[in-house]
């Protein structure tokens, strides 16, 4: 696309913001999708008390405007070139401010943040929500409707907003004085971004991070009364949302629907996009701590630079039988358990950095089978093509043993940085830069596919691998390391 000034043309780009749980990235892409500049800075966690996960609200709206001023100043071209801006977020993680000063009540509390995990256990196992589920199942029996059938499966999450504002709501006295004063604002970080982008005259999110709340009626598409009612959280600090997506959440595996996906083993129906009328759904997998497993080991100075690893894990045959669990925010599905804890197993004195490595690396191509196993079985949806991306998918040791344990072709994009892209397209699309989903579907470009190793296929008549018994130690590490932090 091309603007016009004083009767001259000028060339047009579009600016897209990749709000993750370890860095913020901005990218300045034209025309064919390629990325003319680019600026990254760090997320800076805060860890107050044990399980408690949080992030400066100030400090990531600095770091915001830091990227995008950077990424525009690194292609060397001007903002008023700049169409629009797209921005994608970690999902799930929140705050409140002062609908009158727009300061914040208190700090951004992490998805990955476990303080209400009492409360979520608590609510799981009441006698309101056996009762709930029993009516949900007889209304299911009598109507077919698959809303009352995904309401009778349903099983609070620490990952989810819910519990966490509602114990925010108990905890902090001003917080609840400035609801009942109708001067409490809620949102998560696109809604901070967008409130403070417009200085406060915007506040509101889209269908998809609305959705991953756990406050939303992703079959109604809109924010759920009941469930805001059943957990007392007031709809009136609830953003409007948006009908057109700010951009994508970080998510594994991902089929496409155009229905909500109703899970007994934990997948989240959440909404993908919504543009115009169409509505396309995902059942989202998540593990969440393949990032955060990464950068501790780099400050663990187990290897000084990421790109290291590959090299690393492919210079042993294998782990020394050392296994590790990726688990500092819990598991998730399908063993949905947010109090296991991280751990390295079968440690030995002949255990070297590149074995502790190796077993890391291995532990995500092992949660993306389990997640993949779980898609199969669940969604019954036909996948055609297995696509990754995110800064792991850079890594070929990963990559390639993902493609051996799933049996199926997996291919990494030219572009890794799938969710920055993907809020450019959207944002794109709604001002006319690029004109259709067709159009989009032409600039995806491959690097690389890796194709699956016969020697370790698993399962459906393939030769029993070498991973085998790897698979069943890993396995039995995360049941020893379920329920780490329950009570004795």
């Amino acid at each position: 696309m091309e603007t016009r000034r004083n009767g001259l043309k000028r060339e047009s780009y579009v600016l897209s913001v990749d709000v993750g749980t370890t860095s913020i990235r901005c990218h300045v892409y034209d025309k064919e999708a390629q990325i003319r500049g680019s600026c990254i800075t760090k997320v800076n966690l805060l860890y107050p008390e044990p399980g408690l996960v949080e992030l400066d609200p100030e400090e990531l709206w600095r770091g915001f405007v830091k990227v995008v001023n950077g990424a525009v100043q690194d292609s060397g071209l001007q903002m008023r070139q700049m169409e629009t801006l797209g921005i994608s977020t970690q999902r799930g993680t929140f705050t409140t401010w002062d609908r009158k000063t727009g300061v914040p009540f208190h700090n951004f509390i992490s998805w990955q943040d476990l303080r209400a995990v009492e409360l979520v256990r608590s609510w799981n196992n009441s006698c309101t929500m056996k009762a709930i589920h029993g009516v949900m199942m007889v209304l299911h029996f009598l109507s077919k409707n698959k809303r009352f059938q995904a309401a009778s499966l349903i099983v609070f999450s620490t990952q989810h907003v819910t519990f966490r504002l509602a114990w925010a709501l108990q905890h902090w006295k001003q917080l609840g004085q400035a609801v009942a004063e109708g001067n409490c604002c809620f949102g998560t970080i696109d809604t901070w971004l967008l409130y403070k982008l417009t200085k406060g005259l915007v506040h509101a999110t889209d269908y998809s991070n609305a959705s991953a709340t756990g406050m939303f009626d992703s079959y109604q598409l809109c924010w759920s009364e009941f469930l805001c009612c059943l957990v007392s959280l007031p709809l009136s600090i609830l953003p409007k949302v948006l009908n057109t997506g700010l951009g994508f959440g970080i998510i594994n595996l991902l089929p496409l629907t155009l229905k909500p996906h109703t899970s007994v083993a934990g997948l989240y129906p959440v909404v993908g996009w919504k543009i115009g009328p169409e509505v396309v759904y995902l059942a989202e997998g998540n593990a969440a701590d393949t990032g955060t497993a990464i950068k501790w080991a780099q400050e663990l100075e187990l290897f000084s630079d990421v790109r290291e690893t590959d090299a690393m894990a492919s210079s042993v045959a294998n782990s020394d039988g050392v296994c590790f669990v990726p688990s500092f925010s819990g598991l998730q599905a399908p063993l949905n358990d947010p109090k296991a804890c991280a751990s390295f197993m079968g440690l030995k004195p002949s255990t070297t950095k590149s074995h502790l490595v190796r077993a890391i690396l291995e532990s995500v191509a092992f949660r993306n089978k389990q997640l993949y196993e779980t898609m199969l079985r669940e969604t019954h949806i036909p996948i055609r093509k297995i696509r990754a991306d995110g800064g792991i998918c850079t890594n070929d040791f990963v990559m390639q043993l993902t493609a051996d344990l799933f049996g199926r072709k997996v291919a990494r994009p030219i572009q890794h940085e799938m969710s920055c892209l993907g809020a450019a397209f959207v944002a794109g699309l709604g001002v006319g830069f690029w004109k259709s989903q067709e159009e989009l579907k032409k600039l995806q470009r491959t690097d690389r596919v890796f194709l699956p190793r016969n020697l370790y296929r698993m399962g459906d008549g393939g030769t029993e691998g070498e991973y085998t018994p790897i698979l069943q130690s890993w396995e039995q590490a995360l049941k020893r390391s379920m329920n780490w932090y329950g009570n004795p």
